[in-house]
């Protein structure tokens, strides 16, 4: 499985983000993870970042929201309780990996 996290630079959602996958991928050689810093609505545009931090398992969006453009802007993600944060939760990581695996 390859997982990227495209970012702006200095974006603190990316840091709580690879924080957070890198505690559930711990003892995971099978997965890779990349960050990669996104500077151009171009390359935004060429990967889909849908704002800044973006998570892509294997080139998919797990988190993708219809008719979202891409976009250089910070993203928000919403829990289960509707709390906003700049990350999705560990628990919906956790969903995220575990749907993408089957």
């Amino acid at each position: 499985m390859r997982i990227q996290v495209l970012h702006v630079s200095d974006c603190p959602g990316a840091a709580v983000l690879t924080e957070r996958l890198s505690s559930l991928l711990a003892g995971r050689p099978d997965v890779h993870l990349d960050r990669q810093v996104v500077t151009d609505d171009a390359q935004a545009v060429a990967l889909g970042m849908s704002g800044s931090p973006t998570l892509l398992v294997d080139g998919v969006d797990p988190f993708a929201e219809p008719g979202r453009s891409p976009s250089m802007s910070c993203r928000l993600y919403r829990d289960a309780d509707g709390r906003v944060s700049g990350s999705p939760s560990a628990a919906q990581l956790r969903r995220a990996l575990a749907a993408a695996e089957n």
